[in-house]
């Protein structure tokens, strides 16, 4: 039995369209992200964060089949990042309005970060919901956010996205 499954690999053959980005200005902001597959087949997501407008996010999302993840405990991202403070997103039901997320750290080195998917709390447009923790039974959506409240610049470069038993 395989100890791993993998949710997205990038490479030359990966497809920028498969993931949708989503910045403040659909709210008035004038954030810009930008996401593309590389000359090495990873994915890039990068841009200028704003706070014009009461703005301040820029985000990537994949709409995935139907996973089912019971018999995972962990998320694995392999990145490269840039010192910036970044959410993974979740959603069990691609048609919820709020998304389970949890915080990564990335740093200037390719490396593995774990994330347990009970770790995984529910949001909505930045604030905290009062319902359950994800409970880990399906994923049909997988996102990237970066909204810390200042104006910065960003790069994050993936090469997988994996589940862990």
């Amino acid at each position: 039995m395989q100890n791993t499954s993998t949710l997205y690999d990038f490479n030359t053959n990966s497809k920028a369209n498969d993931w949708l980005v989503i910045d403040d200005v659909v709210m008035g902001g004038r954030s810009d992200g930008n996401f593309y597959i590389d000359e090495n087949g990873h994915g890039v997501f990068e841009g200028n964060i704003s706070l014009d407008n009461n703005g301040g996010f820029s985000s990537i999302k994949y709409e995935c089949p139907t996973i089912d993840v019971k018999d995972y405990t962990k998320i694995r991202l392999y990145v490269k990042g840039d010192g910036n403070s970044y959410q993974l997103r979740l959603k069990s039901n691609r048609n919820d309005y709020y998304s389970y997320t949890a915080y990564f750290q990335s740093d200037n080195n390719w490396g593995a970060i774990d994330i347990p998917l009970k770790a995984f709390y529910p949001v909505f447009r930045g604030r905290d919901l009062d319902i359950p923790n994800f409970k880990g039974e399906t994923i049909e959506e997988i996102g990237i956010l970066i909204g810390n409240k200042k104006v910065q610049t960003f790069k994050l470069v993936l090469d997988k996205i994996e589940l862990i038993k």
